[in-house]
């Protein structure tokens, strides 16, 4: 049922039929879509959407920054991209990734805005699609990625223009970043999210064992190869293929593994039929692949073929905001008959701390702390000593550059050095917002 509004006389200019048309449209989608007015005001919703994010919430005719985010104002002045602004601004669609409040709690939502132009091309309405995503939670969770940062959120609105292509996808960042778990949920967002996802973890392995692992290998192609075996390439038919710490393969190996990824075939080791595989390739790693291949311990064309759609993801020290989430859910996770709570000076501690392991380290830490938390409650003397601070600096507010302000500014001019595209561009880059961003420049006097 669509519940229409003709919100004060503001649809004047839309006729009736046309109107109705409109909401018969999305009607018949079976994703959520709504129907804005120019002031935001939402004038119908589809099935979808009453059952998803309505409930029994009282919705039509209410402005959609109230709905979505509990706002007072527009999402734009209130700190967020709204894509109404630049709809507006270029009369055609514009999307974003915003963490919506739900009847479920806060959710990340895929969200895609298109203006509807009279004949004299003027905007008369917005039809406003909304997909939530499911491989990422806003809220504490037992699995999956956690996060709700500005950081985080760029880096998983990245993650989703590139999940329903077929584009080679290579994930960058430090260890312990979570690239495998960004690698499920590229996976579980895809086309490829009925088939299997295939893990290879290229770390410490001999050029004969990657080939072997990677390829498989026929009874008698070796010692001990008492027996045929499937690779892993061939188990990733149909789905996703994940290669971690790529700047691990042996350079032998590199233009073996480019044929596989460009033709899709291979041999098995000691076989001579050759096999096709199907799969969608994502690759992660920690390593500088560009000065790698500026020193020839990685091949150029490898490189350029795994790199099509570079995802950096945000060390933990660039998502402060997400430590207490991350927090609860990792203890979540490990929770046993005692549910495990941290107090307020330990909260305070953990998020002031650098984690150079990060979310790694972090679960470490966690899993330490608790074995010192008798009574289920993690206090400040649980914690290592390398995350002890002084009073003071405890009690004031974390601002990372007033702790070491060169060091900071040095980090973030050599990550801007020789970047061309524009201030948006960067903020992506950077996993950063562009509110974010401008505050950045201003600070270190760069606008």
């Amino acid at each position: 049922m669509i519940a229409p509004m003709n919100s004060n006389g503001r649809m004047n200019d839309i006729q009736n039929s046309a109107l109705h048309g409109l909401m018969s449209y999305i009607e018949n989608e079976a994703q959520p879509m709504i129907v804005l007015d120019v002031d935001y005001n939402i004038l119908a919703a589809n099935a979808a959407y009453q059952r998803q994010f309505g409930a029994e919430r009282p919705y039509v005719g209410r402005k959609c920054y109230q709905i979505s985010h509990g706002y007072k104002l527009p999402c734009d002045q209130a700190g967020e991209h709204c894509p109404m602004r630049k709809a507006a601004a270029t009369l055609g669609p514009d999307r974003v990734l915003h963490i919506h409040h739900t009847p479920r709690g806060p959710e990340h939502v895929d969200v895609e805005l298109r203006p509807i132009l009279n004949p004299q091309r003027e905007i008369i309405a917005y039809v406003e699609r909304l997909t939530s995503v499911s491989s990422a939670s806003a809220k504490p969770s037992q699995n999956g990625l956690v996060g709700r940062s500005a950081a985080f959120v760029a880096a998983l609105a990245t993650l989703q223009r590139a999940a329903p292509s077929q584009i080679p996808v290579l994930l960058l960042g430090e260890s312990g970043t979570g690239k495998e778990l960004f690698a499920r949920a590229l996976h579980q967002s895809s086309s490829r999210a009925q088939g299997p996802l295939v893990i290879v973890d290229c770390t410490g392995l001999s050029e004969t064992l990657f080939e072997s692992e990677l390829f498989g290998h026929e009874r008698g192609a070796f010692t001990g190869a008492a027996q045929r075996k499937i690779g892993l390439a061939e188990t990733a038919h149909g789905g996703t293929l994940f290669l971690d710490e790529i700047g691990d393969v042996p350079l032998a190996m590199q233009v073996k593994l480019l044929r596989l990824i460009e033709s899709g075939t291979f041999r098995r080791v000691g076989g001579v039929d050759t096999l096709r595989a199907d799969f969608r390739l994502v690759a992660a790693t920690h390593k500088p692949l560009r000065e790698m291949v500026a020193q020839q311990t990685f091949r150029q064309d490898l490189y350029y073929r795994i790199s099509a759609f570079p995802v950096r993801l945000p060390a933990l020290r660039e998502r402060r905001d997400d430590i207490p989430l991350l927090v609860e859910s990792l203890l979540q996770r490990v929770a046993g008959e005692t549910p495990m709570t941290v107090e307020r000076a330990a909260m305070q501690q953990l998020t002031q701390y650098d984690y150079p392991g990060n979310i790694r380290e972090l679960r470490n830490i966690l899993d330490r702390a608790r074995l010192f938390a008798d009574d289920g409650v993690i206090r400040a003397r649980d914690l290592p000593p390398e995350l002890l601070t002084s009073p003071q600096l405890a009690a004031a507010p974390v601002h990372r550059a007033a702790v070491r302000p060169d060091a900071e500014k040095m980090s973030f001019m050599q990550r801007i050095a020789g970047f061309s595209g524009s201030r948006g561009e960067l903020a992506a880059h950077l996993g950063l917002s562009e509110r974010t961003l401008y505050r950045r420049l201003k600070q270190y006097g760069l606008v």
